[in-house]
């Protein structure tokens, strides 16, 4: 969004590392330029980099020059919400084969996995690809889920695989309620809105206070966390572009933590 890049650097300390996500509607160049102005202020940026936008393996050439220039180091390959290919990448893992046999010079690279059933891929499907996308990376980050008995479940069955990259556990933000169950509902986080909304007192709650926290989740992945064969790496904040709410809330948990 417009102006996002100075809301970063208002509310965003330098030193936590910032996604920079693909927008189907603006384009790679956008993703690229905002890469820019946070790499210029100090920031450690990790783009997402969707397949289905880069034409072929010059462009992708282009990109990874054009990031490393301004230092970016880490990348988040996914396969991208546009329907028809910008060219001969329809998904993530033909784009991560490329890279490879381009020899980036990335030190992190970072794939997705779903807790919950993808919109359009079976769960067995989506675990076995994140299989044989684990050579060509060094993280994962989870797509967002608010039943951390699901989350549980799929953390067991990725590693079940034999997948043992590290897992950085996707969570919500503080964020108005109704504003994150219409963003679920959008990119089909299925049992999670089933879940809220079969939970008449944690929705009630949700409502009255009209935000949600991730702090009960947080709370209820904790066995999880702590047990080594789950080599959870941490917690990726989807902040929605609620930066300073965002911001304030980890700083607010951190000093209780720390008390």
């Amino acid at each position: 969004m417009e102006g996002i890049a100075g809301e970063v650097v208002a509310h965003v300390p330098t030193e936590i590392k910032v996604a920079v996500t693909s927008s189907p509607a603006r384009g790679i160049d956008a993703t690229l330029r905002l890469c820019e102005e946070l790499g210029q202020s100090g920031f450690r940026v990790a783009p997402h980099l969707a397949a289905r936008v880069v034409r072929d393996e010059q462009h992708l050439q282009d990109i990874l020059e054009r990031l490393y220039a301004v230092g970016v180091r880490d990348v988040f390959v996914i396969a991208g919400d546009v329907d028809v290919p910008a060219g001969k990448f329809s998904g993530a893992a033909a784009l991560l084969a490329a890279m490879a046999e381009l020899g980036h010079r990335l030190d992190e690279v970072g794939i997705a996995g779903y807790p919950e059933s993808h919109p359009f891929i079976s769960d067995e499907t989506t675990i076995q690809v994140m299989f044989d996308k684990e050579p060509f990376a060094t993280y994962i980050v989870s797509q967002l889920c608010l039943d951390a008995g699901v989350i549980g479940w799929w953390i067991g069955a990725v590693r079940a695989r034999g997948v043992q990259l590290p897992i950085h556990i996707g969570i919500p933000g503080p964020i108005a309620s109704r504003k994150l169950l219409r963003i679920a509902t959008r990119i089909g986080v299925g049992e999670s809105t089933r879940f809220v909304r079969g939970h008449g007192g944690l929705l009630a709650r949700l409502f009255l206070r009209g935000r949600y926290g991730p702090g009960s989740l947080i709370e209820r992945l904790a066995p999880h966390l702590g047990d080594p064969e789950s080599s959870i790496g941490g917690f990726h904040v989807y902040t929605f572009n609620e930066l300073a709410t965002t911001e304030r809330w980890r700083r607010e948990t951190l000093r209780r933590l720390e008390s």
